[in-house]
């Protein structure tokens, strides 16, 4: 039954759908689905949930954090183990031109098999400069400066589309300075407002209209708001919208984190996201939690924010898993992958 898509990104209890999941997935203020490693257990069993998925509402947008390293979802039954990003920085300061290709090729592997198991897309790249500090960036990140950042991130972008995927740039206007983890405390970045725009914001300016979608950083930068940048109508509307002209969706960060307590109660948070400018929110490993908000929440999506979502699911048709792993260019980028970062 196809609707259109909601503004709550949420997740299910299992590893199959039970009735309280179908009857979470038809609200109509459902728009998203993100899944964990506790929805895994075989690549057989995560075709089948995202099939299931899809039968209950064919527009809802299936989503996973699966950067590589230590973010990565889903690591057994075939699924490609992918390397920190902070790898093909180092590659980077070795040999510039191969970085840019073994990025690309990790960024179709990625994406490939994602897409082969019904996945629409992966929140993907963390675009964060490694100032070498954070506790939750870390190795996440793919280098230090912003220009090494910016044409690695656009190099593994251009491997998300070949294979179909759109990407997701993280966490805006950037992370990588404030040393406090947002998942279980409220960070805060004391900087003024032109260094970080000079050196954290370049590559979601140089990145333009290849930038498909962003999540802000839930992060407070004093110096510019007392509300974090996923609440802050100066971050999301003054300065990404209305600065970078930023054209394409904004995500709330995970508003179930420690950091996203400054917004009340999961529904006034919600509520509080929407209103600064996010297009959709997250909220993760609380379902019971999220179907209140998904009654308690009053939200209208505009039909330019359902169009901006709608334009993520995974373009074209993309291979089956037995089909994918036989094709030359998926094997090419393997053998790449594995030769410049055994």
């Amino acid at each position: 039954m196809k609707q259109i898509p909601g503004p709550v990104m949420l997740d299910v209890e299992g590893t199959a759908l039970n009735a309280d999941d179908v009857r979470r997935l038809s609200h109509p203020m459902t728009g998203g689905v993100i899944l964990f490693a506790r929805h895994f257990q075989s690549r057989a069993q995560l075709v089948a949930l995202t099939d299931a998925i899809r039968s209950v509402r064919d527009d809802l947008l299936i989503a996973v954090d699966h950067e590589g390293g230590r973010v990565q979802r889903f690591r057994t039954d075939g699924f490609t183990v992918l390397p920190p990003m902070r790898r093909l920085g180092e590659l980077w300061d070795k040999d510039a031109l191969l970085a840019t290709k073994v990025a690309t090729a990790t960024g179709y592997i990625l994406a490939s098999e994602l897409r082969a198991c019904g996945i629409d897309m992966s929140f993907t790249p963390v675009l964060d400069l490694d100032y070498g500090h954070s506790q939750v960036i870390g190795d996440r990140a793919f280098h230090g400066d912003a220009r090494v950042v910016t044409l690695l991130a656009k190099s593994l972008s251009h491997g998300l589309a070949l294979a179909g995927m759109s990407n997701c740039g993280k966490h805006f206007p950037g992370h990588g300075f404030a040393a406090a983890d947002s998942h279980v405390a409220l960070p805060v970045d004391e900087r003024p407002l032109e260094a970080i725009l000079r050196d954290d914001v370049a590559p979601y300016d140089w990145l333009g209209m290849s930038l498909a979608s962003v999540i802000p950083a839930h992060v407070i930068y004093a110096q510019v708001d007392d509300k974090p940048a996923g609440f802050s109508q100066i971050w999301l509307q003054e300065v990404l919208r209305g600065k970078l002209r930023f054209t394409g969706a904004i995500f709330s960060d995970d508003l179930s984190m420690e950091a996203a307590r400054a917004g009340g109660t999961l529904t006034e948070a919600a509520a509080a996201a929407l209103a600064a400018g996010c297009d959709m929110v997250l909220i993760c490993n609380q379902p019971q939690a999220a179907e209140v908000v998904l009654n308690e929440l009053r939200h209208a999506p505009s039909k330019a924010s359902a169009r901006r979502i709608r334009q993520l699911q995974g373009r074209g048709r993309a291979p089956r898993w037995a089909k994918l792993v036989a094709r030359a260019d998926y094997q090419e980028a393997h053998a790449l992958l594995r030769s410049a970062l055994p």
